[in-house]
């Protein structure tokens, strides 16, 4: 009989599933559900950095995609041996006793406290600094040295200590909390025992600083130094941790019922997206993975051998097996890339949403019509007449911390900027600047790790904006001046998580052997056009003149200001 698996890729704004053959990979249904709440901007503030979403969201989403990869695929439900699930990350969310979320209980359905405090919430900057202060000054063990040396407002610790400060009530109710990846895997899981249950050793090990040299998750004295919810909560977690190809349990019997399986397809333990794009797409030594959609990650691994206990500061995390089991899986990233541009999109329509929309003079049908080509075709348009401008042309230059700065050297608090605006700056000369702004970020973090001794031979592009803009690749591949090649598959982390799903199984003995036989293809290829080169590194020159003169000259004005009020 012949084997399937599913992978079920939680993103920001939708879930998806891919039903895929275990022998060569190949994609037999995929199903896409975006979030009801979500994209009605429920529980979110922007000018706040507040964005949650409803478990609900996420579970209606899980039943729908599942249930429907399953009936268009035809295949039997005995064949269906194995899923995993992979999630954004940082994104946790409280729980009861039982491992019910918080919002899911009576009193809190409508608390964005009590959700999921997405990836890209930003509300505990002042809990973050908190965090690395204790780390740096308390005495004992400096908990921060394999994630960077500093601690993110987007990760497991900070959130927990802003929410538990700012709402008793969920302080008080919640039991635990789990990761995104974790309560979803948990929720399908025969296993419902949160002592015992398998937590991911990928969101363990890359947010919530557990690592195997101190056993762990920090010392109980550490959290008490913090706040004493912490110490409390830290009784309640864990200790070890698992890697993605093992399993965390069988599919429930209710679970089985809903998504029309059966109780012997395995669980395995649950990862986050990035990892499993990387898996996808095939990742190999010195080859650094760029995950590239709202935000990038990107991912790369090394013998544990050749790391050992130097550490790659400023970025995202270093942690045995968080890729593949036995390797160690590097992280860094960008908070903003695809949602720099979205920014931009939006702001550029706000004639349209706000005159057009309202405008007398057609009628509602043509307001519509006119209001939807023109979001079709507005970047399209930008990305053509960008393309045009030469880069002797005087181009804006800009930064991509429009989300603050995830690395090199985490810092929430940054913002972006532009400079060298003119009276014939247009348009697409800004669209060009932010353009050139991502991909002068994602050529810090490459500089971090070749700085660090981490040597890259290749860089492999996944996600939509890999294979939606060749403009932007190409600017990458220049400004790198490295080639990429893009991956094919248009779910490069459902299916990285289908092949830990097939390894959980027994299918296959390991990561890298599943990931040759099912892993992704490549679709394109960008090299480094010679003459834009030298151009790219006097623009990238005055990038880092702007980023210096933003991160230091105005942070310490306004530190002072703040101060003397």
């Amino acid at each position: 009989m012949k084997k399937y698996v599913i992978g079920l890729d939680y993103g920001t704004d939708s879930v998806r599933a891919v039903l895929i053959d275990t022998e060569n990979g190949a994609e037999l249904a995929t199903s896409v559900s975006y979030y009801q709440r979500w994209k009605e901007g429920k529980f979110c503030q922007p000018e706040q950095n507040q964005f949650r979403q409803h478990p609900l969201d996420h579970i209606e989403g899980l039943q729908k995609t599942i249930s429907d990869v399953v009936k268009e695929s035809g295949v039997t439900p005995e064949s269906i041996v194995s899923i995993c699930i992979d999630t954004t990350g940082s994104s946790p969310l409280p729980v009861n006793k039982d491992g019910v979320a918080l919002a899911l209980t009576p009193g809190f359905e409508e608390n964005p406290n009590a959700m999921m405090v997405l990836w890209k919430d930003h509300t505990s900057i002042n809990e973050a600094e908190e965090i690395n202060n204790v780390a740096r000054n308390w005495g004992g063990e400096d908990y921060t040295w394999f994630v960077g040396g500093i601690y993110s407002s987007e990760w497991f610790w900070a959130k927990i200590l802003h929410i538990n400060r700012v709402d008793e009530n969920v302080k008080n109710a919640a039991y635990s909390w789990m990761e995104h990846c974790d309560y979803i895997t948990f929720l399908l899981s025969d296993n419902q025992d949160l002592k015992t249950f398998k937590r991911s050793r990928c969101a363990a090990g890359h947010k919530a600083m557990w690592h195997e040299s101190w056993d762990g998750l920090p010392s109980k004295e550490f959290f008490g130094r913090l706040d004493p919810s912490l110490a409390e909560l830290r009784e309640r977690l864990y200790d070890k941790t698992y890697t993605s190809d093992e399993v965390a349990g069988n599919l429930n019997q209710e679970w089985a019922e809903k998504l029309g399986l059966t109780t012997h397809t395995v669980i395995a333990v649950g990862t986050f997206d990035a990892h499993s794009g990387a898996v996808g797409a095939k990742v190999e030594e010195n080859t650094l993975i760029r995950i590239m959609g709202t935000s990038t990650c990107d991912i790369m691994v090394a013998p544990n051998e050749i790391i050992q206990d130097k550490t790659v500061k400023g970025i995202c995390g270093q942690v045995s097996g968080s890729v593949i089991p036995g390797l160690m899986g590097l992280e860094a990233g960008q908070s903003a890339f695809g949602d720099l541009l979205a920014w931009y999109k939006d702001i550029l329509m706000w004639p349209t949403q706000n005159i057009l929309m309202n405008s007398e003079v057609i009628d509602e049908n043509q307001k519509q019509l006119l209001k939807e080509e023109i979001e079709q075709n507005l970047i399209r348009n930008l990305t053509l007449e960008a393309e045009k401008i030469p880069l002797s042309e005087s181009v804006p230059i800009a930064l991509d911390w429009i989300n603050g700065r995830r690395t090199p050297d985490a810092d929430q608090e940054l913002k972006a900027a532009i400079s060298n605006l003119s009276l014939g700056t247009k348009a697409p000369h800004i669209f060009k600047a932010l353009v050139n702004a991502i991909c002068f970020g994602a050529k810090k973090i490459v500089d971090r790790f070749e700085d660090e001794g981490v040597k890259i031979k290749k860089v492999i592009g996944i996600g939509g904006v890999a294979r939606k803009s060749p403009f932007i690749m190409q600017t990458l591949a220049n400004v790198l001046n490295m080639p990429i090649v893009v991956a094919a598959s248009d779910q490069a982390p459902a299916l990285g998580a289908a092949i830990y799903a097939a390894v959980a199984a027994g299918i296959y003995p390991n990561v890298q052997e599943a990931s040759q036989k099912m892993g992704s293809g490549f679709e394109a290829e960008y090299f480094p056009q010679a003459e834009q080169v030298e151009k790219y590194a006097d623009l990238m020159s005055q990038y880092q003149i702007l980023a210096d003169f933003t991160e230091h000259a105005i942070k310490s004005k306004k530190k002072l200001i703040i101060n003397s009020l």
